[in-house]
């Protein structure tokens, strides 16, 4: 394995492993030989319970058993079972309890392997970098263990130190699910198989990417950067003194685990407040920073006693380019709006669909799908819904699941089977319809701006009612204040860009012959509370204020510009 690292340098190179293991097939074999064997035993064992109805007894077996062959087979298959930990609804109870222990509960290797491997590393000595270090680690993991120690300055931190002989395990079983992926697909439906070699090589990219703990340690900063001004959101400091490739040392972070709800609510925490902060800090991730945590289990999420949440493994993450953010956005808008013929030209953008799709017997396929996956309620609407009836499309369109794709559907339904275990009854609609629709009214981007416009219009004609919608619910964020809201409103009208909006506005106050003085009475009762006269006055002189500072800025460029000209005698 030595000469597949020294030619990949650290790259995930699925060819590079494709050819080392081409000339020793008998590795290869071997490996496939003890993965069917493992299953092979734990399914017959699950058929004999039930043909002597001994499923209720053996089920804590079983599920011992299962998390057993799991820990056996290594880091591929813990990370499967730790997604698969997150989902209470996909997962019966006895193996759920049993798979949460593979997020830091996993046998560790050796002490004497991991203190020569810090020393290693840093090229120094233990005692000469840390005053005091657990005798022990305090929690392993599929690709490390983690150790809690104090720095001669005085700073209490966690040393996450790697497992050794990592990259040949994880390359030989990404080569095996490679090969496998490409010998199923031609026989999944239709194009269900339809990258799944792709889907394999994004998931060995960001497996690469997470053994090495300098990248993880600047997606850390990156992270802390993008949630800087958020006060609910903690992420370690990292110490780049004492960080090497395989040996990470950051703040000690002081909380409990998501999954454990009797110390949360000892503690004195809401879950449900949990459950929005982290629920609006993956929105966020993914329609504000473009750059998410691809791996938010429980392991990773911790509650703070003073309320917040924190992160603390960054080592699988992604970044979403500006258009595909924007068109995550219109995608939701669209959905809620059941506009479903733009929602299929999302897809095509996305890359569900290929450019060269016909969408015309696609539009009432989604219409009818997801129109039933919303319900009648919003509040019936979950991701999980939504996800399990796409999946039917899936069996008679040519849809395709984008690899990058599959990195955000995994995140997304984690952090939902999370918020379930927190509390089973959570809607996730709750929390982000209320985001989507503040960051629409807010509409601090020109790009947003347009799609609140969207929103607002539809075949020409002002919709009232989705702006009663839209403050309703953007009222349920607590932290959703109308007052800037309404100056930027304000500003936006009087700005040149407004001049469109001015213009529909007003034909809107007097479409169909008539003044909408009910709609507009019905807006008001619900603002009337938040907006006083002498603050709206005060709000609207700011906008006005503002509005005259952008112009005089834009003109007296020109005015200095004449003033340069000598004075003509």
């Amino acid at each position: 394995m030595g000469q597949y690292q020294a030619q990949n340098n650290r790259r995930y190179d699925p060819e590079a492993i494709a050819r080392y293991y081409r000339y020793r097939p008998w590795l290869a074999f071997w490996r496939a030989c003890t993965i069917i064997w493992c299953f092979a035993g734990f399914m017959l064992g699950l058929y004999w319970d039930k043909w002597q109805n001994r499923e209720e007894q053996n089920k804590f077996r079983r599920a011992t058993q299962l998390r057993q062959i799991l820990t056996r087979l290594g880091p591929t298959f813990i990370k499967v079972g730790q997604a698969l930990s997150t989902r209470p609804d996909l997962i019966r109870k006895d193996f759920l309890d049993e798979l949460v222990k593979l997020q830091d509960q996993l046998p560790p290797f050796d002490n004497a392997i991991a203190f020569r491997t810090i020393e290693t590393e840093l090229n120094r000595s233990i005692q000469d970098v840390y005053s005091e270090i657990s005798p022990h680690p305090v929690a392993a993991a599929s690709l490390g263990q983690v150790y809690r120690a104090r720095l001669h300055s005085g700073e209490e931190v966690a040393v996450k130190v790697q497992r050794p002989n990592l990259r040949p395990a994880l390359t030989l079983d990404l080569y095996l699910m490679r090969w496998t992926a490409g010998w199923i697909s031609p026989w999944l439906p239709l194009n269900l198989g339809h990258d799944l070699k792709m889907i394999v090589d994004e998931f060995g990219t960001k497996l690469f990417e997470e053994i090495d703990y300098l990248n993880e340690a600047r997606n850390a900063e990156k992270f802390a950067t993008n949630f800087r001004n958020d006060l609910r959101v903690k992420v370690p400091a990292i110490y780049w003194r004492f960080t090497a490739t395989r040996v990470l040392t950051l703040e000690w972070i002081h909380g409990f685990k998501l999954t454990d709800t009797q110390s949360i609510r000892e503690a004195g925490l809401d879950t449900d407040t949990l459950i929005e902060i982290g629920v609006t800090a993956g929105l966020q991730q993914l329609l504000e920073h473009g750059f998410f945590h691809a791996d938010p289990h429980p392991g990773n999420l911790f509650a703070m006693p003073d309320g917040r949440m924190a992160y603390i493994d960054f080592g699988m993450m992604d970044q979403l380019s500006e258009l595909t953010k924007e068109t995550l956005v219109d995608a939701i808008v669209h959905l809620v709006n059941k506009d479903y013929t733009e929602l299929a030209a999302d897809f095509v953008k996305l890359g569900f669909l290929t450019p060269d799709t016909n969408i015309c017997p696609i539009v009432p396929a989604l219409e009818a799908v997801l129109g039933e996956a919303i319900g009648q309620s919003v509040g019936d609407f979950n991701f999980k819904s939504v996800t399990d009836s796409f999946s039917e499309l899936m069996y008679d369109y040519p849809f395709r699941v984008p690899a990058q794709f599959a990195l955000i559907i995994r995140s997304l339904v984690t952090q939902e089977g999370i918020a379930l275990s927190l509390n089973p009854n959570f809607k996730i609609v709750e929390v982000s319809h209320p985001y989507v629709a503040r960051r629409l009214l807010t509409g601090e981007t020109p790009q947003l701006r347009r799609r609140l416009l969207n929103v607002l219009f539809k075949n020409g004609k002002f919709q009232w009612e989705r702006l009663e919608n839209l403050i309703a619910i953007a009222q349920a964020d607590k932290r959703f204040d109308l007052l800037p809201t309404a100056q930027l409103g304000i500003q936006y009208l009087l700005s040149e860009e407004g001049k469109f909006l001015r213009q529909q506005f007003l034909l809107a106050l007097t479409e169909d012959d008539r003044l909408h003085t009910a709609e507009v009475q019905r807006i008001w009762n619900l603002v009337k509370g938040e907006l006083q006269p002498n603050r709206i006055l005060n709000v609207a002189l700011d906008a006005i204020t503002e509005i005259s500072k952008e112009r005089t800025a834009a003109i007296l460029p020109v005015v200095n510009a004449f003033a340069v000209f000598p004075k003509q005698k």
